[in-house]
């Protein structure tokens, strides 16, 4: 979340959401004890073990295909240059794997 609000993005406990799978890829171990604490007071167990088993497959996914170099496809970079530009995906080193569109 980087301290900018999520505002209402239509998901039921958003901030937690956010907060912990922020605290999670930044490994940043205080903000994952405390927001993990603060998901698992408003989501199921079942719900919590969902939301971790999300994140470690993006995870593993995202890593193995940034170091297999899969390419975007043109298609796929022309859909989701909006996306990336307001994300401002750019801002992370491994987007110089992503080449401009052809």
């Amino acid at each position: 979340m980087n301290g900018e609000p999520c505002g209402d993005v239509g998901i039921a406990h958003a901030a937690e959401l956010l907060a912990f799978t922020d605290a999670v890829m930044r490994g940043d171990d205080a903000a994952l004890a405390r927001t993990r604490a603060a998901l698992r007071a408003v989501i199921t167990p079942e719900a919590y073990v969902e939301v971790a088993a999300i994140i470690a497959a993006f995870n593993v996914v995202d890593r193995v295909a940034d170091a297999t170099g899969i390419p975007l496809d043109d298609m796929m970079l022309a859909m989701s240059a909006d996306v990336r530009n307001e994300l401002r995906l750019t801002r992370f080193a491994s987007s110089a794997n992503t080449p401009a569109a052809s």
